[in-house]
């Protein structure tokens, strides 16, 4: 409904209803009569002011509830005065004023202004000694009892709207956030990864360049390797973000990392000098997300051996038990400062594994071995393999 019907049918049909009254009566058996006031003028202009003031004062009722239904009240209290022995119809103009305020907010002014004015109403008919008939008293009292409650049940009802919006646009925000921290995960562990092996092949380039050109020559061979793949994967996942209804047509369509990667994985560390052994015990198909979560484990763990272990060996096993795939890398990294170092720098990617882990139900632990070397455990439940995507 637009906003101007909203604001005029109120006051066309307190004005259709109020206003005719000041004129003309009906009574049961009589029909249609003039009203005794149109004798006294005086009388007259009153009565109509009062029919007219409820209804250009619901005008303002969008910015003014709680002025207009105190307004409304003292002209409805009048308006009971001035017609106290007619057949008169209520004043309309009132009950909207009141589930006006009553769901724009100003719920004490309706309350207070009504209860106020049927107070001053009736002491002055008794002060003056006028005669108010006890059924339209108790007319209009149900009338208003009855406003009120539907000026209630109408702000209830916007109430929960409102909280009902808030918690879907906070879902919405939840799971935008969500997909923001996955995507920069993906980021992280495809560019932690292939930089880490850039770097260290560049180093052997720039060392062997001079003395041993066919193994610098190497080098450079697995740099251009591993930057393509490193921006395949990149492109694929921005990709998402780019377009608006899923990936973007222009981006490479680079499958998802599975475990049938990790001897590639495997490979490419071994190309840099550890000597990685990798056994995958598990016979059963892990479903797609638990797949990645192990080989972005895997390879997380593959690049802090690269990066800071200053190891020699390092490795993969994997295995699944009755209710749990586990992961197991393990380095012969030496020294605690090296331990400390993987902690510090490693920082954002020990904690994408744990909550990479964590997001399937399972856990992560590492920790420096006791005499020598580092461990990542990695124990992600077979249940979620049942867990809808």
């Amino acid at each position: 409904m637009a906003r101007w019907v909203s604001l005029w049918i109120p006051v066309v049909i307190s004005l259709l209803v109020q206003v005719p009254s000041v004129f003309f009566s009906f009574r049961p058996g009589s029909g249609v009569e003039h009203s005794a006031q149109w004798g006294d003028r005086g009388w007259l202009l009153l009565s109509l002011a009062v029919a007219l003031v409820g209804p250009i004062a619901l005008i303002a009722a969008r910015r003014f509830p709680g002025p207009v239904v105190a307004i409304t009240a003292a002209a409805g209290a009048a308006d009971l005065l001035l017609f106290s022995a007619s057949d008169h119809p209520p004043y309309v103009a009132l009950a909207f004023a009141i589930v006006s305020a009553t769901v724009r907010g100003a719920r004490v002014w309706a309350w207070v202004s009504v209860a106020a004015a049927g107070v001053v109403a009736i002491t002055i008919a008794i002060f003056l000694g006028l005669s108010l008939s006890p059924q339209r008293i108790a007319g209009i009292t149900f009338g208003i009892l009855l406003v009120l409650g539907v000026g209630e049940a109408i702000r209830a009802r916007r109430e929960r709207y409102r909280e009902v919006s808030r918690r879907v646009a906070e879902r919405k925000l939840n799971e935008v956030q969500a997909e923001r921290v996955r995507i920069a995960r993906e980021l992280h562990d495809v560019l932690a990864h292939s930089l880490s092996q850039i770097n260290v092949q560049a180093g052997v380039g720039l060392h062997l360049m001079e003395r041993q050109p066919d193994k610098a020559k190497d080098a450079l061979a697995s740099i251009k390797e591993t930057s393509k793949t490193a921006l395949d994967e990149v492109r694929s996942v921005l990709g998402i973000l780019r377009a608006e209804g899923g990936a973007d047509p222009s981006a490479p369509l680079v499958p998802e990392p599975d475990l049938s990667r990790l001897s590639g994985l495997v490979a490419s560390i071994a190309a840099q000098g550890v000597a990685v052994e990798l056994e995958n015990q598990i016979t059963s198909v892990p479903p797609a997300a638990v797949q990645l979560a192990l080989y972005r484990i895997a390879q997380e763990s593959l690049t802090n051996v690269l990066r800071h272990a200053n190891a020699k060996k390092a490795s993969v096993f994997l295995r699944e038990e009755a209710r749990v795939y586990i992961l197991a890398v393990t380095d012969d990294g030496v020294g605690a400062g090296s331990q400390s170092s993987r902690k510090e720098s490693g920082g954002r990617g020990l904690l994408g594994m744990h909550e990479r882990a964590e997001l399937l139900g399972g856990t992560l632990q590492a920790g420096p071995l006791p005499y020598r070397g580092f461990r990542v455990t990695a124990r992600i439940p077979r249940h979620t393999e049942e867990t809808p995507a």
